[in-house]
């Protein structure tokens, strides 16, 4: 299955996409991950590459789609900036093989802004997003902003504005501070043990 390119008339349905990227505590029904990415091959004539691709229909989870369907060879000397919009962090397996192809391609970065954390309690997650944070990945929490940039960017809103759901910015502040603490303070713990 080919990722789908945006345009026009290829972009993510409103209603889908609010539902799948609110950013709320309890994820009940949403049982897939929609990745809007951004590829920026630096100064090549390739310009920027866009688009999204949701693991429903690409037969495995979106990350693993994205190297296999969009990037999967890195030219050595380019220097690749990629950046994700996903509706829910990876999973442990898909967090620890990003982590590992990022060593792998040193010319390759990524920016991950996620709309929620995946079962963030459990502590393979847990390791998996230190793993991921450890080998360079750049993991934030989408901001109200990132809502209404990944919506005018990849969302088939004929030009309207999103309306925020009304706890957008306090959830994006408790998911915020759930991944500092799983990533940051762990960090701080490493960095001054005795």
């Amino acid at each position: 299955v080919n990722s789908i390119s945006i345009s026009n008339r290829d972009r993510i349905d409103p209603f889908i996409y609010k539902f799948q990227f609110k950013n709320v505590e309890y994820s009940s029904g949403r049982n897939k991950t929609l990745l809007c990415y951004l590829v920026d091959k630096g100064n090549t004539s390739d310009g920027l590459l866009r688009g999204y691709l949701e693991d429903e229909h690409a037969g495995t989870h979106a990350e693993e789609a994205f190297f296999a369907q969009c990037l999967p060879h890195c030219n050595p000397a380019v220097k690749y900036t990629v950046t994700w919009y996903v509706s829910s962090s990876p999973c442990s397996t898909c967090a620890t093989k990003i982590a590992e192809l990022l060593t792998d391609r040193k010319n390759l970065k990524l920016n991950i802004f996620a709309a929620r954390l995946f079962e963030w309690e459990e502590g393979e997650i847990q390791a998996g997003l230190r793993t991921l944070h450890a080998a360079g990945c750049k993991l934030r929490m989408m901001k109200p902003l990132d809502f209404s940039y990944t919506c005018d960017t990849f969302v088939e809103n004929e030009d309207q504005p999103l309306n925020l759901w009304e706890d957008c910015k306090e959830n994006y502040e408790y998911y915020h501070e759930r991944l500092w603490l799983l990533c940051g303070f762990h960090l701080l713990r490493v960095i001054f043990r005795t």
